[in-house]
C-alpha cells in the first residue's frame, strides 16, 4: 500500500512541485510577451534579456542591502530590492521605445521591421547584462531556504520517500497568483485597462474614442517591465542567475505564448503550465517511480528517462512546431501567429 504514495510523493517532489513553480515562471514570461503583442503587435524577441536586466538590477541591490545588513529573513532580500529592479527595467523599456520603437511607429512600419529590431535590443541587452554583472552564474538568495525538507517530511510521516517545498517555489506560486490577479483587475476595472483592450481590439477606433496611443504604449512597456523583472527574479531565486540562460529561455516562453494563444493573456497562463508540466515529465527519470509501482522482477534497470534534461528546451520546439501546424492560433485563439 505504501508502494504507490511513496510513488505519488517521489513524484511530487521531482514532478509536480518544481512544474507548478516553473509554470508560473513561464506564465509570468509569457504574459509580457502576450501583452506586448496584443497591444504593439509584434513579437519582442528582446523579452529574454530584458528578464535578465531586470534580476541584475534586482541582484546589484540585494547585494547593497545584504552589505548594508538589511535582510527580511526568512525571506529573501531580493523581494525588497524587487521594486527598483522593476523601475530600472522601465526606464530601460521607456528609453529603448523612445530610441527605437516609436520610429517605426510612426512609419507605420510592419510587424517584421519591429521584430528585427528587438532582435537588435535584444543582443545590445544581452551585451549590457554580460559587461555589468559578468557571464557567470550569480547567487543572490538567503534567508530559509526550505519551507519543508525531505528529512523532516520522512520523519514526521514515517514515509520512504520525502517531499522538499523550497522557499523559492512557494514564493513563486504565490506570487504568480497575486501578479496574474491584479493584471487581470488592472485590465477589465480601470480606464487605463480598457483602453489599452480598446486599443488592442480596433486601433483606429480607440483613436476617434480619444484614447492617447502613447499613453498606451507607456503603459504596456511598463507592465512589461515589471512581468519579466518579477518573471526573471523569481526564476533566478529558483535556480540562479546567468544571462545566457536568460536568453534561452526566451523558447519556452514564446512557445507558452503561442500554444495558449498569442496575445490573450489567459492563454499565457495555460500555455506556462503547458510548457513546463511538458518539459519536467519528458525529462525526468522514472526508474524509481515505476519501481514503487511495480512487481519486484518487473523493476527497470535503466532509468527510464525519454530525455536528457540538457534536451528540456526542445521539448518546448516541438510542441510550438506541432500547434503552429495544428491550431496556429493556438489553445485560447489568440489573434495571430
Amino acid at each position: 500500500m505504501d508502494g504507490p504514495l511513496n510513488s505519488f510523493l517521489l513524484l511530487s517532489n521531482f514532478v509536480l512541485v518544481p512544474g507548478m513553480a516553473y509554470g508560473s515562471q513561464l506564465a509570468i514570461g509569457a504574459l509580457g510577451v502576450t501583452l506586448v503583442y496584443g497591444i504593439l503587435r509584434f513579437s519582442n524577441f528582446a523579452h529574454g534579456d530584458t528578464m535578465a536586466f531586470g534580476t541584475m538590477a534586482v541582484i546589484l541591490v540585494t547585494w547593497l542591502l545584504q552589505s548594508w545588513g538589511v535582510s527580511i529573513s526568512p525571506l529573501p532580500t531580493a523581494l525588497l530590492a524587487l521594486p527598483f529592479g522593476i523601475i530600472a527595467t522601465i526606464a530601460l523599456l521607456l528609453l529603448t521605445d523612445r530610441w527605437v520603437y516609436r520610429f517605426f511607429r510612426r512609419e507605420k512600419a510592419a510587424p517584421v521591421v519591429f521584430l528585427i529590431a528587438s532582435v537588435g535590443v535584444m543582443f545590445v541587452m544581452n551585451g549590457l547584462v554580460r559587461f555589468i554583472i559578468g557571464p557567470n552564474d550569480q547567487r543572490f538568495a538567503d534567508g530559509e531556504r526550505f519551507i519543508i525538507k525531505a528529512r523532516e517530511f520522512k520523519r514526521l510521516t514515517g514515509m520512504s520517500e520525502g517531499v522538499t517545498f523550497k522557499t523559492s517555489q512557494g514564493l513563486t506560486i504565490l506570487t504568480a497568483v497575486i501578479v496574474v490577479a491584479a493584471l487581470f483587475w488592472f485590465l477589465n476595472r480601470t480606464r487605463a485597462g480598457k483602453s489599452m483592450r480598446a486599443y488592442s481590439d480596433n486601433e483606429d477606433l480607440a483613436l476617434l474614442s480619444g484614447i492617447n496611443p502613447e499613453r498606451v504604449v507607456m503603459i504596456t512597456w511598463i507592465l512589461a517591465a515589471a512581468l519579466a523583472t518579477i518573471a526573471g527574479t523569481l526564476y533566478g531565486l529558483d535556480k540562479s542567475f546567468k544571462p545566457f540562460t536568460y536568453f534561452q529561455l526566451l523558447l519556452p516562453i514564446f512557445a507558452s505564448a503561442i500554444v495558449g494563444g498569442l496575445g490573450n493573456p489567459l492563454g499565457a497562463i495555460a500555455g506556462g503550465f503547458i510548457i513546463a508540466f511538458s518539459e519536467v515529465t519528458v525529462t525526468y527519470a522514472y526508474k524509481k517511480f515505476l519501481a514503487y509501482n511495480l512487481p519486484p522482477d518487473w523493476a527497470p534497470e535503466s532509468l527510464m528517462q525519454l530525455l536528457s534534461t540538457d534536451y528540456k528546451f526542445a521539448v518546448s520546439f516541438v510542441i510550438l512546431v506541432l500547434v503552429l501546424l495544428i491550431r496556429p492560433t493556438g489553445i485560447f485563439k489568440g489573434k495571430a501567429t
